[in-house]
């Protein structure tokens, strides 16, 4: 259920309101809005409860009261009718802040896992001189095999701490455990779940508590709205700044790693107001497919790509047939200009 207020409702409305949710039962999410405040009801609304609903849209500077369907409530866009920017970086030293949302696109790039600091500043920099605004490099790696290279660990992370001091990108990494998020948290800009730990609700529980975003992957056989709910988890904590990304879904056909779920794009913009953005590197698992899909997402309207890069692929630990030589990324960041000004967005400057 939300309460939209009226063009013009003072505070004090607004606070009584607030008062009068909570005295139903219901906690309360307050979303200022352009033009008008929209108050999110959260909580089971049972018969019982929704009575309450008359009693709301009765109080003063109340336009109207509305249930909603969806199980999803912070991040429906019923509740919260104007897109969501996510203000990347500025609170470590060294990065430049960049935002996911809105008219320009977000590009992350960089290598599956942090293999040496070699390896990283060299990616990293690659990245950047192409259009890059963003870092992305994997410190701890859920791997199918246990035998497969984990990550550098710690060590991982202070790499990446030192490739954002040399190029001004802010770093998304990922965390696999609830007890790591704080140790995270203090070397990157954005917190990312991945794909196997989307539905690890004590993780995605303790990173809403963070102040840092979160990047949230789609599980590959999860539907969009199994995505929608573990965002509900995060957001419920008190992290509003959360990122979705498709990175492909599994079914029958096996010609690539995973089926690349475009619809999922205007979709998921569809239901939500949140940022999404595509991961083609995953969701082929071949770098000769990944171009043509990172156009297909953003001709889709996805916010930003992530996208892996790393300088020798044949040598890489994890992931290399599917990541893009820095050259090769160089030329696609010049084909996604020319798309990107053609559909009305920006690409990083």
């Amino acid at each position: 259920m939300i309460v939209i207020m009226e063009i013009g409702a003072t505070e004090q409305q607004t606070q009584d309101v607030i008062n009068a949710i909570h005295e139903a039962g219901l906690r309360s999410f307050v979303n200022p809005g352009v033009e008008r405040k929209v108050i999110a009801c959260l909580g089971v609304v049972d018969a019982e409860k929704a009575i309450f609903r008359d009693r709301f849209a009765s109080m003063p500077g109340v336009e109207r009261v509305e249930l909603i369907s969806e199980p999803y409530k912070l991040a429906s866009r019923h509740a919260h009718p104007d897109p969501t920017i996510v203000k990347v970086g500025g609170t470590l030293p060294g990065a430049t802040p960049a935002e996911i949302g809105g008219t320009q696109l977000a590009m992350i790039a960089g290598p599956c896992s942090v293999e040496s600091r070699e390896q990283t500043i060299e990616t990293a920099l690659a990245v950047k001189a192409a259009g890059a605004n963003l870092l992305r490099g994997g410190a701890f790696k859920p791997r199918s095999s246990p035998y497969s290279f984990q990550g550098l660990g710690h060590r991982g992370l202070e790499i990446l701490a030192e490739a954002r001091e040399v190029t001004g990108l802010p770093v998304v990494t990922e965390v696999m455990e609830p007890q790591d998020v704080r140790t995270v948290s203090g070397y990157a800009d954005m917190l990312q779940i991945g794909a196997r730990n989307m539905q690890n609700y004590p993780l995605l529980k303790r990173a809403g508590k963070s102040d840092l975003p979160l990047l949230l992957k789609r599980g590959p056989g999860c539907k969009v709205r199994d995505l929608l709910m573990a965002c509900e988890y995060v957001m419920l904590e008190g992290n509003r700044s959360v990122v979705l990304c498709e990175r492909g879904i599994t079914t029958f056909e096996d010609s690539t790693r995973y089926t690349s779920d475009i619809n999922a794009v205007p979709v998921i913009k569809h239901f939500s107001h949140l940022p999404v953005i595509f991961d083609p590197s995953h969701a082929t698992g071949d770098s000769r497919y990944v171009a043509a899909l990172a156009k297909a997402a953003i001709a889709a309207g996805a916010d930003g790509l992530m996208i892996e890069v790393h300088p020798r692929p044949q040598e890489a630990l994890s992931d290399g047939p599917q990541a893009l030589v820095p050259d090769r990324f160089k030329t696609l960041m010049g084909e996604l200009h020319l798309l990107s000004a053609a559909l009305g967005r920006k690409m990083p400057s």
